[in-house]
């Protein structure tokens, strides 16, 4: 069995590496040129192989100190990274969440601080997506999406659902007296084809032909719509802000449901501290958001506003 070697060298040889410098390494080391060189030499002898080739100018690198280089780099930045997650005797753990913008920018970012305040060394980090994902490849912790949940590869946890309405610009709602009126307007719509198909069953109407611009956004359709562009199809739940101002009115009391809101991890991931802290929280938060409450808010009956199977993640 090879016997332990001493971090220090393996430290010494790595920076040399780097810099072909065994001066350059002492500076970075804070330690004697003289230091760093028995350094190497010790590890040298201890592999029993050359790791530089000593030249009149610098060091050259031989085939072996190439086989070891990386592997020492990436294990040192490794151990860096860590201990900058270290701060005021606490360990900050980072989580890298992927999120679809509608769900963001109306949900998740208004109750950041929440998170923050009662997870205090939890770093979110936020990547948006337009509901196509791949965790593994992106490196991401969870995945918040809108459909049925039935992702491979996951487990699938439902927030809520998100029906859709009709919604536009308060111009084009004195138009809209009867669902049969959208037949003269612009339709926008998103790539899920079926969705105003869907909602015309709803209302009684027969199919018709779509010829409106297509988003891959539900907030690019919708601030189209309060542009005047068109007639958005939409979870009003998701617009709550530009309905209280008046930019967008809801038409129609029909509503159609294409797909919830979930949350999403790799079904082979083992869940640090960390995650499970926050499935713990956006479960508890999705369930007590009553339409008209604020962020953050829960129930007034003095219950926490949870439930056991609403904090359990489902598998599908």
């Amino acid at each position: 069995m090879r016997p332990h070697l001493p971090l220090n060298a393996l430290r010494a040889f790595e920076s040399s590496a780097r810099h072909l410098s065994f001066t350059r390494a002492a500076q970075e080391l804070n330690v004697t040129q003289a230091a760093v060189s028995q350094q190497v030499r010790s590890l040298e002898e201890r592999l029993g192989c050359t790791l530089f080739r000593r030249l009149p100018r610098g060091l050259g690198i031989t085939d072996e100190g190439q086989a070891l280089l990386p592997v020492l780099s990436d294990a040192f930045n490794r151990i860096e990274t860590v201990l900058k997650q270290f701060d005021g005797g606490h360990f900050h753990e980072v989580l890298t969440v992927g999120v679809v913008g509608t769900f963001a920018v109306a949900w998740l970012i208004p109750r950041l601080k929440l998170f923050r305040d009662t997870h205090p060394f939890v770093e979110l980090r936020l990547l948006t997506h337009n509901n196509l994902v791949d965790l593994a490849a992106e490196g991401l912790d969870f995945a918040i999406r809108f459909g049925e949940g039935n992702w491979p590869g996951t487990q699938n946890a439902r927030l809520f659902d998100a029906p859709l309405a009709v919604l536009c610009a308060p111009e084009i709602a004195k138009r809209l007296l009867t669902p049969a009126d959208l037949a003269k307007e612009t339709l926008l719509r998103s790539y899920r084809a079926d969705e105003w198909q869907n909602w015309f069953a709803a209302a009684g109407l027969e199919p018709r032909t779509l010829n409106g611009p297509v988003f891959d956004s539900s907030r690019l359709m919708v601030e189209a719509a309060v542009q005047g562009a068109g007639v958005a199809l939409a979870p009003p739940r998701m617009f709550e802000r530009e309905l209280q101002t008046g930019v967008l009115v809801r038409v129609f009391d029909t509503e159609v449901l294409t797909g919830s809101y979930w949350l999403t991890w790799l079904r082979s991931r083992e869940m640090s501290p960390a995650m499970q802290l926050f499935v713990a929280w956006i479960l508890a938060e999705a369930e007590r958001d009553e339409p008209g409450d604020e962020p953050g808010d829960g129930p007034d009956d003095g219950s926490d506003g949870g439930s056991t199977h609403a904090l359990t993640p489902t598998a599908r």
